[in-house]
């Protein structure tokens, strides 16, 4: 039985979930639901048994000290929620943690058990695929959704995608199902920079969330992360004559497929997202930077350096799942 003692009634609220894993390149998904945690202060109000749905040979737990005791994290999907402030104020529940292990499917079912309990509108869930896309031009985003209807009033895709999938598939399915509706958003990672961090790609999944849910997300210095990554980038492959080549290839091919599709409808929608942040809201309202609030509890992120070199052209990638 789900108990949520100590969350206040939530106001029009979206679920919105990402999970480390097959899912989730470059770590974009479940950096851009950190993001969120850590702008909004968001509280965690439960977590699931990691027991259940976790292989400890294959997620290990950590030990850490902490005031000269040693303690333990064990690896689970934890759910926090925020708040959204503004003229239409609405709460977002944010679900992050590990694709599981085993039990997927008791998995999404407790999952779907706090959405009902909680009364969540929507489910969003983030993913990041491999793909053959180059770093230096805007990260393709995708929606889509098993829901028709959904697909028609959202301006997304319906879903026909057949193959191997992971946690996001199973899980939006699953909503499909239970009747909640479901979006999964996806960006797409260059599978020749593909280790993570990739601000540019978190940065992106949450501009197209933004525009999703209609609510303004503060994106702290994430465009400016996203800048230095690209740069970063830029003198890696500089230094390799064939990856150079390689990506004014992939360049090519994508403005060439672009071309035809640079319509009046996408250009409206980036100047909607600039009037948006410079009038400091919209009609979905602003968030609100620091104040008080919640204490931000998850577990502290490890440091990271610069992408590294990119690998030859040709050389063998894993397939990344598209669902």
């Amino acid at each position: 039985m789900i108990e949520l003692e100590g969350v206040p009634e939530l106001i029009d609220p979206v679920m919105v979930a990402a999970f480390e894993g097959w899912n989730d390149a470059g770590d974009a998904a479940s950096t851009a639901v950190a993001h969120l945690e850590r702008e909004w202060k968001g509280e965690v109000f439960a977590a699931l048994d990691a027991e259940d749905y976790y292989d400890f040979q294959v997620n290990r737990p950590t030990v850490w000290m902490d005031a000269g005791v040693r303690k333990i994290t064990w690896p689970t999907t934890r759910l926090s929620v925020v708040r959204v402030g503004g003229d239409k104020p609405r709460d977002l529940v944010l679900v992050r943690g590990i694709e599981p292990s085993m039990r997927w499917r008791s998995f999404c079912n407790e999952l779907l058990g706090f959405a009902h309990e909680l009364g969540v509108e929507l489910v969003v869930i983030l993913g990041a695929l491999l793909g053959d896309t180059p770093h230096t031009r805007p990260v393709p985003i995708s929606g889509t959704t098993s829901d028709a209807d959904l697909a028609r009033r959202m301006d997304l895709e319906e879903t026909k995608y057949e193959g191997p999938t992971g946690i996001v598939g199973v899980l939006q399915e699953a909503c499909t199902h239970a009747g909640v509706p479901a979006v999964s958003l996806w960006a797409a990672v260059p599978h020749y920079v593909s280790q993570p961090p990739n601000p540019k790609a978190t940065l992106a999944l949450l501009n197209r969330l933004e525009d999703l849910i209609d609510v303004r997300i503060p994106l702290g210095e994430l465009p400016e992360d996203a800048r230095a990554w690209q740069v970063g980038v830029d003198q890696l492959a500089a230094e390799d004559s064939e990856v150079a080549e390689y990506v004014q290839t992939l360049e090519e091919a994508r403005d060439t497929a672009e071309l035809p599709e640079a319509s009046g409808e996408a250009i409206a929608r980036e100047f909607e997202r600039y009037l948006r942040r410079r009038d400091g809201g919209g009609p979905g309202g602003h968030a609100t930077d620091g104040g008080d609030g919640p204490p931000y509890l998850r577990d502290s992120p490890g440091e990271r350096t610069r992408p590294p070199k990119p690998p030859k052209p040709g050389a063998d990638e894993d397939d990344s799942p598209e669902e």
